[in-house]
């Protein structure tokens, strides 16, 4: 089989400590490049049915790049994904205080969220993939948290699919709240070949959080129907994104949770999120998750100041986000799903990332 794994350096971190690129790949063509830091998927090459396989996520060729200015390309966030409105929120009868990094919210983690961090890590396989195991200790009071959060991330690659599965886990020794997602962005044309407002998305989710002009949910928990927010069936992602509507305009374009539908399946049970098809090839992504929600960011601040992989300058829309996870400012919205953790209770999540030509 051609399934296997291999290490490389990838630079050296401002203190001292080395990072490593760690390579999956398998029978069919699929290659990921992971690092230590953030548990960043540098790059993820997938066979195409037109041409050789072709790189389709964002990211940088060095680490000073990641460390430096970085929006969150492919990088594991936690210890809160999306906003936490005020950096504050009540836990068990006392004010937890996060940093306010993005004002006047605590955003994906704060000033040093997971996506900082320099994560140990191990080669695993088992029956039908291959893979890298990520392990972080977050210590108690780290960016305001509670609790010693003991994470570990698994990135697993199928030895005959197009297929990569990442599986979350996480314990804790006091009550605190979590919520884990990977930030990748995707262009299905290939890195840095442009816009992605040509691809079609199609969601499964009859409902959506409204944002106000902070991006954060009102609470409102809203139906897609006539509204541009509709993606039950396939609409390409330029189709509507400069009409006008509310909610696209306090964003500058999708940057929104959907609800996805889960009706009557278990907790653990993966459910479809959404399809993102490339019209020109044909190629397909399909994320298949447990988490309740899915923000689907159409990368609307990339500006241009930042050259990727393949030296060239990612601009408005070059890359799409799809973000598994609970929803954003649940620590301060009751009615939300809930993000507590317990000690004794393990924090457990898995999203499928499937690609496939069509």
């Amino acid at each position: 089989m051609a399934d296997d794994t291999a290490c490389e350096p990838f630079g050296t971190l401002p203190d001292g400590r080395q990072v490593e690129a760690h390579l999956l790949t398998n029978d069919c063509g699929t290659r990921v490049r992971v690092l230590t830091y953030g548990g960043i998927v540098q790059s993820l090459e997938v066979p195409a049915a037109t041409g050789r396989p072709r790189n389709v996520v964002l990211g940088f060729p060095r680490l000073e790049d990641y460390v430096a200015r970085s929006p969150y390309f492919g990088a594991i966030i936690g210890r809160f994904a999306n906003r936490i409105a005020g950096g504050r929120f009540e836990l068990d009868g006392t004010t937890v205080e996060v940093p306010v990094n993005e004002p006047p919210s605590s955003v994906h983690g704060g000033d040093r969220g997971f996506d900082k961090q320099l994560w140990e890590a191990e080669p695993v396989a088992g029956d039908g993939w291959t893979g890298i195991r990520l392990h972080h200790l977050s210590r108690h009071g780290d960016q305001g948290y509670p609790g010693d959060l003991d994470t570990v991330v698994t990135y697993r690659l199928s030895t005959d699919r197009p297929t990569l599965r990442v599986d979350y886990h996480a314990t804790t020794d006091r009550p605190t709240v979590v919520n884990l997602t990977n930030h990748s962005y995707v262009n299905l044309t290939g890195e840095g070949s442009g816009s992605v407002l040509d691809h079609e998305v199609t969601l499964n989710a009859r409902r959506y959080l409204p944002v106000d002009a902070d991006l954060l949910p009102t609470g409102e928990i809203e139906d897609v129907a006539g509204t541009v927010m509709d993606f039950r069936t396939p609409h390409t992602l330029g189709e509507r994104i400069r009409s006008g509507a509310e909610q696209l305009l306090l964003a500058r374009g999708y940057d929104h949770t959907f609800v996805i539908d889960r009706d009557g399946l278990q907790p653990e049970a993966l459910a479809f999120a959404a399809r993102v098809r490339e019209p020109g090839s044909g190629l397909t992504l399909e994320v298949w998750t447990t988490e309740p929600g899915l923000d689907v960011y159409a990368g609307n601040f990339l500006d241009g100041s930042l050259v990727g992989t393949g030296g060239t300058a990612y601009r408005q829309s070059d890359g799409l986000a799809l973000e598994p996870e609970h929803f954003s400012n649940s620590p301060n919205v009751p009615h939300f799903p809930s993000t507590w953790l317990d000690p004794g209770q393990v924090y457990s999540s898995s999203t499928e990332y499937r690609f496939s030509s069509r």
